[in-house]
């Protein structure tokens, strides 16, 4: 990929350690100290004391869900929220697309926690069919990648850019990022893992290790064609850099004409 090496000078593990279950605890220390309103988790439910650590704050827990079963056992374990996450949506995910999934986990638990929808959600017209399927409310990530405010350094110009050119169809959902399966856009590095002899993944944390110094080097070569980028499939509603204010008025305007134009066909 002539992506070149790292310094000599750079720490041995740096690429690891953002994945370590002390790195993921001293984090919660952090937002425990500050008048978060809620903490979530992407990956299983969180610890049964950061569940009560978070309440005694007031804090509310979410916990994402790629299925209805993983929705009971948040909900069972003292979660607040549930977030149903279907198969559009970038980074880790599930199989089951969020037009099925998310029906199944109200259906669930909907009675004892709100459910917010997230995967393949960009507009309003996104949000009013959410809250058709049941959610209370969505969760959106990736339509944020590429507003004004979102910050990624040195890189954050040309990995917008990658962003801009996408369509829905150019990302791939594979476990070279952490071992467990993720969607990424589609580029250089996810693509050299589909040629002949490439190794298969190793499962979550080794493939996390084994991947390490790697992403270290494509994140310093600023290249957006090997960068390891999380992307949802909504990715190709994602035309324009425009602050999130802009964002925010355009899904309430959205959300507004879906509302009137489902009055109209009753």
């Amino acid at each position: 990929l002539g992506v070149p090496p790292l310094p000599d000078d750079t720490p041995a593990g740096d690429g690891v350690r953002g994945w370590l279950h002390s790195v993921a605890r001293s984090h919660v220390e952090v937002a425990l100290k500050h008048p978060a309103r809620l903490i979530a988790n992407a990956l299983g439910s969180p610890p049964a004391d950061v569940i009560a650590q978070a309440h005694e704050k007031g804090m509310l827990v979410a916990a994402l869900a790629g299925k209805a079963e993983h929705a009971l056992s948040h909900v069972e374990r003292g979660v607040d929220i549930v977030v149903a996450q279907g198969y559009e949506a970038g980074g880790h995910t599930g199989e089951i697309a969020s037009m099925v999934l998310v029906p199944e986990i109200v259906d669930a638990v909907g009675d004892r926690v709100p459910v917010l929808a997230a995967g393949g959600i960009g507009s309003g017209r996104q949000i009013a069919a959410a809250l058709a399927l049941g959610a209370s409310g969505v969760w959106m990530g990736s339509a944020w990648l590429t507003t004004s405010e979102y910050q990624m350094g040195p890189l954050q110009s040309s990995v917008q850019q990658a962003l801009l050119e996408a369509t829905s169809s150019d990302t791939v959902r594979s476990r070279i990022y952490t071992g467990k399966p993720a969607r990424l856009l589609k580029n250089r590095w996810t693509e050299s893992w589909s040629e002949a002899g490439a190794p298969q993944p190793l499962p979550m944390p080794l493939q996390n290790i084994l991947v390490a110094e790697a992403h270290q080097r494509l994140m310093r070569a600023g290249d957006p064609s090997v960068v390891p980028m999380p992307v949802g499939q909504i990715v190709g509603r994602m035309n324009e850099v425009r602050p999130v204010a802009d964002v925010m008025a355009s899904l309430v305007a959205e959300f507004d004409e879906a509302l009137s134009r489902l009055d109209r066909a009753r």
